[in-house]
């Protein structure tokens, strides 16, 4: 009998490691739970998000895009008799009745080297803070976050100029590879877990749109890093003051690089515009001024 697995996930690097298990064919992805789309804009418009959009090609497989887990969500997961969970960026902590419910547990792959990075921002966090290292941890979840038995663990380089986008890629895309590569061990209980070294935790916060303001009092060197680690969400920006415009606007800064130590910027986008690049930007609005007081 093939292991029945549940899959949780929301977001489009989960995307990365939900491929790899339909693909294999050591396994049976029996349900896929995903987080229901929020409604957006001012006509309250949704949209499906890439796991919903995935999972909906896979015809024999349980869906279920879950706005909480109530009695009857519980009893349907229950149903399915999975083996294992797996969770990869689904959005929300899983409750203990789900935790649970399969026979071997929900394996979280979290891409920080835990017990550092706990949370929801472990990429920008390694980005922003200047690591030239980080990693994946594949772990069994409890109730707290983050905090379980470690499976195992591997480091990959931070490129210079890596994105929280391109790093959370990669890293996925890894640690989809590391998970089907020890699951089979796992299920038959031939790995060993090993507890984190709890006292040693940090831990992340919740990114809002409002996350990527700059602080143009910081080095150029660490404003460099920020933009790249919030970006493409929540990105970062300031407020720029345009003649003939009686407020100040937000400017996105897509792209920058140091040059001599020196911040430059590359590539822009004004609120409502397209982006452009800074010398376009510059050409367009000559006596558009950066406010850089907090």
């Amino acid at each position: 009998m093939k292991p029945r697995i549940i899959f949780f996930g929301s977001d489009k690097c989960s995307v990365f490691v939900l491929n790899q298990l339909v693909n294999d064919s050591r396994f049976k992805l029996v349900g896929v739970a995903t987080l229901e789309p929020k409604p957006k804009g001012r006509r309250g418009e949704t949209a499906p998000n890439p796991v919903e959009l995935y999972a909906k090609t896979l015809f024999e497989i349980k869906f279920f895009p879950l706005k909480k887990f109530n009695k009857k969500a519980v009893n349907q997961f229950k149903n399915l008799k999975a083996d294992v969970g797996i969770l990869a960026w689904y959005g929300k902590m899983l409750p203990k009745e789900i935790l649970a419910l399969p026979k071997h547990g929900v394996l979280n792959v979290h891409p920080s080297l835990l017990p550092r990075y706990r949370g929801p921002s472990p990429v920008q966090a390694a980005i922003f803070n200047g690591d030239k290292q980080t990693g994946v941890t594949i772990f069994k979840m409890d109730e707290q976050m983050d905090h379980g038995p470690i499976l195992a663990q591997f480091k990959e380089e931070i490129k210079p100029d890596d994105t929280a986008e391109s790093l959370y890629e990669r890293l996925f895309t890894l640690g989809g590879q590391t998970l089907i590569s020890i699951l089979p061990a796992y299920l038959k209980g031939k790995i060993a877990h090993r507890q984190q070294d709890h006292p040693k935790a940090t831990y992340t916060r919740r990114l809002t749109r409002d996350s990527g303001k700059i602080d143009w009092k910081t080095p150029d060197a660490e404003i460099e890093r920020f933009i790249r680690a919030m970006h493409p969400w929540p990105g970062s920006w300031t407020r720029v003051k345009i003649p003939g415009y009686k407020d100040t606007r937000r400017l996105k800064i897509l792209k920058a690089h140091l040059e001599k130590g020196q911040l430059v910027l590359d590539a822009v986008q004004l609120e409502g515009k397209k982006s452009v690049t800074w010398k376009q930007f510059q050409q367009g609005y000559p006596k558009a001024k950066i406010i850089k007081s907090r």
